[in-house]
């Protein structure tokens, strides 16, 4: 079975597209966790905002289990904590896995050759020493940048069809600034549609008799036009679309990354779910669980999945 096909089997177990980002900032973590593990401003030290990144997301993850299928843990943040927050994220990761949840890690790997191949094999089936194979990450797809070419994403895709796994490749990406490189003109188109084309391709090795394929496309929803666009020039690509809740992007915006059964896409929310009140709210976790029912609910509503 593909990823595209697990990830569409998740979105129809769960009955909504909602992914969560595991997004976790120390000072947006709720009071008592800071307090418990610094002076409420600043840890105490690394370990202390490792441990404390790795207890919110922990309980994030048992509140919203019943509300989606898919989380994305964002490397960077866990990454800012040093070596104790990478145990902390492989933890996070591995109690994902555990309840049932497919993981799409966040780390926009991008590079070529061999150091492309270490990237993919920790992201998933493991790191080869020798005849020995140990595991790191263990996650069902991987962001990745495909700004280095065809040969810098080749190692992912091999790697990630040997674990049954996936790829999003970033295509037109949720920020203010993407336009810079991504809208410039080549053989009049812009880039981001040629980076899209070729997205097409290398998914459709992949495709199995679900009609997915494994390799993905990140499309922001803060570009609707371009996000309906790559629906339909990509039919059987899976996408990842940033920028519905903090980033701006509307609901009704949201409508074009689907397919006319209401599957194909995955919608990311993060800070809107993580941090849906203040931070001294005592409630926290209530507030977090209603965020992801209410979310999990309007993005069923606009897929037709309710």
């Amino acid at each position: 079975m593909s990823f595209g096909a697990r990830l569409d089997e998740a979105v129809r177990r769960a009955r909504t597209p909602l992914c969560v980002g595991l997004d976790p900032r120390w000072e947006s973590l709720p009071l008592t966790l800071r307090l418990a593990h610094g002076d409420g401003n600043r840890p105490h030290d690394m370990a202390n905002a490792a441990a404390a990144y790795e207890s919110f997301c922990l309980s994030v993850l048992e509140l919203v289990a019943p509300f989606t299928a898919i989380v994305k843990p964002q490397m960077a943040f866990f990454e800012g904590c040093g070596p104790k927050g990478l145990k902390a994220m492989r933890r996070i990761i591995a109690r994902a896995r555990d309840m049932g949840l497919l993981v799409i890690l966040d780390a926009k790997r991008g590079d070529i050759a061999s150091t492309a191949t270490a990237y993919a094999e920790a992201a998933f089936g493991g790191t080869a020493f020798g005849n020995a194979t140990l595991s790191v990450w263990q996650a069902d797809a991987l962001t990745v940048n495909p700004y280095l070419g065809e040969d810098a994403v080749a190692p992912f895709i091999a790697e990630a069809r040997k674990s049954g796994a996936g790829l999003f490749v970033l295509v037109r990406t949720s920020n203010p600034g993407a336009g810079l490189f991504q809208d410039l003109m080549c053989d009049e188109e812009p880039l981001w549609k040629h980076v899209a084309h070729r997205v097409a391709e290398w998914n459709q090795p992949g495709v199995d008799a679900s009609g997915w394929g494994d390799v993905g496309a990140v499309v922001g929803a803060t570009y609707p036009e371009e996000l309906a666009w790559t629906r339909q020039a990509c039919p059987r690509v899976p996408l990842l679309v940033p920028g519905y809740g903090a980033q701006g992007a509307s609901l009704e915006s949201l409508k074009a990354a689907f397919r006319a059964d209401g599957t194909g896409a995955v919608i990311n929310s993060s800070r809107a779910i993580l941090f849906p009140g203040p931070s001294n709210a005592p409630d926290w976790k209530d507030r977090i669980a209603t965020a992801a029912s209410d979310t999990s609910a309007a993005l069923a509503a606009i897929a037709g999945l309710s």
